[in-house]
């Protein structure tokens, strides 16, 4: 059956470099990625090469400049590469935001000392970053954080405890970008430092037994009397939630673009399926019924990626974005457990199987309604700000 078989979206891309970047991406995806992503994530094979391939191609460092190695290429068009990727393979797609998030407090409020010293090997593909923020008992409510660095007499070095939870790339990233409180001041007694992940008394736990993405590790990231040099302090102490904050008005962007891949997938696959196969001598394609159930689907993926990319724009243009990131945020990870569903739909008991990708399309797709802010809280961002 071809019915796996994808046409690349049409897409309006600003410049012919970009075009030549988005080209790339499908020819990574479709040689590298999309031929095993299916044998590796049931066996739970975290694709450390791919990652380093991604690097070496310029695609790890997209939307940093170009003096630390970066691609200098708007949200718009890195949002669009980071959809080609998940559409092959969600752990691969959702792994390059993730690693972008976790460059992001240094690209964005490091000094420039910082910036020539690290960003260039963190974005050149040698290293993948995670992004430390969740903790067991701090989630949704991250304020509530309590893994602590409490800073030497000699004031070289911070001494850090704590466990932080749900960490993507725990345990097999090369540094953390770790929020941490340095007081009891509430969000402002947090900071952000930047560990290197082979600091002695820092681990990774058992990743976790999850529904899908198995390829990708989740894991708690444990600190034991952690030192951190003090030069590892991004800004100030103090600023931590705040950068926290902005980096993840930009990561659930990334993660609308996650959504819209593994839900133009999804439709890929179905529309594909519903034109070989046939009942009652015909392909159930024509039967109006399925075909209106496929049109809902194309209608949704088709306003996921607008509202994704409207948003982009606006932070490309340097206007406040975080009140259309949550709607992206929101509206794309719904729409893609809906498209992911009616998906295994059309396949029948067929779509239940695993003979056939949509049923890991459709448990990959709840995730993304709940990594980097839950869609409750989405809402919550969004009716705050209508309402101020």
């Amino acid at each position: 059956m071809t019915a796996s078989a994808t046409k690349p979206v049409e897409r309006q891309l600003p410049t012919d470099e970009a075009r030549e970047l988005l080209a790339l991406t499908r020819d990574l995806a479709d040689n590298e990625l999309r031929p095993q992503a299916s044998e590796e994530e049931a066996a739970a094979e975290f694709p450390r090469e791919a990652f380093r391939t991604l690097g070496r191609s310029g695609l790890l460092g997209l939307p940093y400049d170009e003096q630390y190695g970066g691609g200098a290429q708007p949200y718009e068009v890195y949002l669009q590469v980071i959809e080609e990727l998940a559409a092959a393979r969600l752990t691969v797609g959702l792994g390059l935001s993730v690693h972008t998030l976790s460059c992001h407090a240094l690209a964005t409020f490091g000094s420039e000392a910082q910036r020539e010293k690290w960003l260039p090997d963190m974005i050149g593909g040698e290293q993948l970053g995670a992004y430390c923020l969740s903790e067991p008992q701090s989630g949704s409510d991250a304020a509530a954080l309590k893994t602590r660095a409490v800073r030497t007499e000699s004031g070289g070095e911070y001494v850090v405890n704590g466990t932080k939870a749900w960490i993507t790339h725990g345990g097999v990233a090369d540094f953390y970008s770790t929020m941490v409180r340095t007081s009891d001041d509430g969000p402002r007694g947090i900071s952000v430092l930047l560990v290197p992940a082979d600091t002695p008394g820092v681990s990774g736990a058992a990743p976790e037994r999850k529904m899908g993405m198995k390829g990708s590790p989740t894991a708690q990231v444990l600190f034991d009397d952690a030192r951190v040099p003090a030069e590892r302090l991004i800004g100030q102490e103090g600023q931590g939630f705040g950068i926290a904050m902005a980096a993840l008005d930009s990561g659930r962007l990334g993660i609308a673009a996650c959504a819209m891949g593994v839900a133009q997938a999804a439709l890929d696959y179905a529309v594909g399926y519903a034109k070989e196969r046939e009942q009652f001598g015909r392909a159930i394609a024509d039967f109006q019924g399925l075909s209106f159930l496929l049109a809902d689907m194309a209608t949704a993926v088709e306003a996921g990626r607008a509202l994704y990319l409207a948003a982009a724009r606006r932070r490309d243009a340097g206007l406040s974005f975080s009140k259309e990131a949550a709607m992206a945020k929101l509206f794309c990870t719904d729409a893609a457990m809906r498209v992911t569903t009616d998906a295994v739909q059309v396949l029948g008991g067929y779509g239940y199987t695993q003979d056939h990708p949509v049923e890991r399309y459709m448990r990959e797709a709840k995730v993304l309604q709940i990594v980097e802010g839950t869609n409750q809280i989405q809402r919550l961002v969004i009716g705050r700000t209508l309402t101020r």
